[in-house]
């Protein structure tokens, strides 16, 4: 409606002028190769932006006659411009807030340099920090095939306490970090984890969720904080990163150990100022095991979907709902290492306790979103979901609402979704843990896991993300090859080819098909006229290149709302000016982020 609305407006102030020119545009971008991604699948040379939205897409020649005097135009020797890419399930605020503390192993192709790079941060951590790589790799995209050992880790890192995580299946404490957490052979674990000991019942510093996770959050929880300074400079190289690979918008899904409003102050501070450089869209995980339901009556009481308290931004920092675990005890944890949780075997409370609070999401009008990894979990869900939209009268299907991740959903249920008006986020998790995956289940169940073909062939409103910053990498372009090609980092063959999906099509499901998560398909997803002035300019042509060389893929211009947050190679130039990393030590200082080399 609202993209209907400005290109009627448009028309109409072109037609009030006194001659087609009278519109000028703010910005122009020629000699492209412009995606459109309308339903047509249309390619034109050029773009005009007017008010932070898409004026026109055309020819050279059509595009150059809005230019007027103030009209920035910006040539792109013929490299490719797609719509902004928009993740649908990244924990951009909780990513923000710890950046620059953690060493990224993710783009990293040997164990080798890894334990290199762990070898100089340790050297240069100061006493009373600690060195971290906290997920986003997989073991599969070293050449040497394999995790690190116990041993390597403490070679590598000595006295200095370090903590390394893998997905949300296992972590590792050298002797350091053993000592400084006051873990001993005696220790208590979690429930549903593990220490694990060697043969003479000594620690090994290795750390088992078996499949529940708390023992990895609560190692996480135990690191010390970056200051409140730290945290905004580390939100802006976090953010800076994402648009370097053409990220214009995210959908935050919250997390664990990640409470609101508290730990969001850093992305609060950016939007607060006018400094956003991407959109963002969250929804509220609740912290408290047990007092889920109170958590949202609070939150219900005191904020308003589609705001942000005082923060008045249009479609860049708003509240979406509730989600993306609404009840603890309804968590079936992605462990692909340990055997599948099953709800009514050991989670006894579940489905009251997911109901009733299913139910003030309805009652209340606020969209929701819900982890679940297997199609069994999906199934009993699906029996309470229906039930609350009997009883209200058909309000739940009235609302946006999906499930997240769905890797083993049946056939039979995702018509039951659709029936529903339900959606699916579906993030790249099995290209990090695809071989964990076929090594339990076997490789006939990978072969649809998730079935995204079936659910766009269904017509179900489907979205792509990649679950970064912990259990995968953050950097869109390996899931967008996952999808294309079925396949891990590793370069393990996944999918069926009954399941992959075309460049268009998983392009389109990084688009407008997450926009729809988070209930703006009418106002960002394509460049068609009207639309949010949110694109990237390519290093490379993502729809000809040979498949491998997606996942090198980078920006190298980016354009939020009509203005440019990020260039590199020759519009670099353009790009705004960012701070350097701190504190000092900083691993993103002397690495960056994602090894893209």
């Amino acid at each position: 409606m609202k993209k209907l609305i400005y290109s009627v407006l448009l028309s109409f102030l072109i037609s009030c002028g006194s001659d087609k020119n009278s519109v000028k545009a703010d910005m122009i971008v020629i000699n492209a190769k412009v995606a459109v991604m309308d339903a047509q699948q249309i390619y034109t040379e050029a773009i005009s932006v007017k008010d932070g939205k898409v004026l026109k897409t055309g020819s050279n020649e059509e595009i150059l006659e809005s230019k007027g005097d103030s009209t920035k135009v910006i040539d792109a020797n013929g490299k490719t411009i797609i719509p902004g890419l928009n993740d649908s399930h990244l924990h951009l605020t909780r990513g923000g807030r710890f950046y620059n503390a953690e060493l990224r192993w993710d783009g990293v192709t040997s164990l080798k340099r890894a334990l290199q790079m762990l070898k100089e941060q340790a050297q240069r951590t100061p006493e009373g920090q600690w060195v971290r790589v906290i997920g986003g790799w997989s073991p599969y995209q070293f050449e040497e095939k394999r995790l690190p050992t116990p041993e390597e880790i403490e070679e590598a890192t000595g006295d200095v306490p370090t903590f390394i995580s893998f997905l949300y299946s296992k972590g590792w404490l050298n002797k350091a970090g053993l000592k400084t957490r006051g873990i001993d052979e005696n220790t208590v674990p979690p429930k549903g984890s593990s220490f694990e000991k060697d043969a003479n019942g000594k620690l090994t510093g290795v750390l088992l969720a078996e499949p529940n996770p708390t023992i990895l959050y609560m190692s996480i929880g135990a690191l010390p904080p970056l200051t409140q300074e730290e945290m905004v400079n580390s939100t802006k190289q976090f953010y800076r990163e994402l648009n370097s690979f053409g990220i214009t918008s995210g959908i935050d899904a919250g997390g664990g150990g990640h409470k609101f409003p508290k730990d969001y102050s850093g992305t609060e501070l950016l939007a607060s100022s006018g400094k956003m450089p991407l959109r963002l869209s969250y929804y509220l995980f609740p912290q408290n095991k047990g007092e889920e339901y109170a958590e949202f009556q609070e939150w219900m009481a005191t904020n308003q979907v589609g705001h942000n308290g005082e923060i008045h931004l249009d479609h860049g920092y708003e509240l979406e709902g509730g989600g993306e675990f609404l009840a603890w005890s309804a968590g079936d944890y992605e462990n692909f290492l340990a055997p599948q949780p099953l709800l009514n075997r050991d989670r006894p409370t579940w489905r009251k306790d997911i109901k009733r609070i299913v139910r003030l999401h309805v009652d209340n009008g606020w969209p929701f979103r819900i982890h679940a990894t297997y199609g069994e979990t999906i199934s009993l869900m699906l029996d309470v979901f229906e039930e609350v939209d009997e009883e209200t009268g058909g309000k739940l299907a009235s609302k946006r609402w999906l499930f997240d991740h769905a890797e083993t959903v049946q056939e039979k249920d995702l018509k039951r979704i659709k029936a529903l008006n339900g959606g699916i986020a579906i993030q790249a998790r099995m290209a990090y843990a695809g071989e964990y995956f076929v090594e339990r289940y076997g490789a006939e169940k990978a072969h649809e896991a998730p079935p995204v073909k079936k659910m766009m062939e269904m017509g179900l409103s489907v979205g792509a993300g990649t679950d970064g910053t912990r259990v995968a990498s953050y950097n869109p372009w390996p899931a967008l090859y996952w999808l294309i090609t079925g396949k891990t980092v590793g370069d393990f063959q996944l999918a069926s080819e009954e399941n992959k999906l075309t460049r268009e099509e998983a392009l389109h499901l990084y688009t407008q098909g997450s926009a729809w998560v988070s209930n703006e398909e009418d106002v960002k997803g394509t460049l068609e006229n009207g639309m949010y002035a949110d694109f990237a300019i390519l290093s490379d042509d993502y729809f000809t290149i040979p498949e491998k060389e997606i996942n090198n893929l980078q920006s190298v211009l980016t354009v939020v709302g009509g203005n440019i947050v990020y260039g590199a190679e020759d519009f670099s130039e353009l790009s705004p000016s960012i701070p350097e990393p701190i504190p000092s030590w900083s691993p993103i200082k002397y690495y960056g982020g994602y090894q893209n080399n």
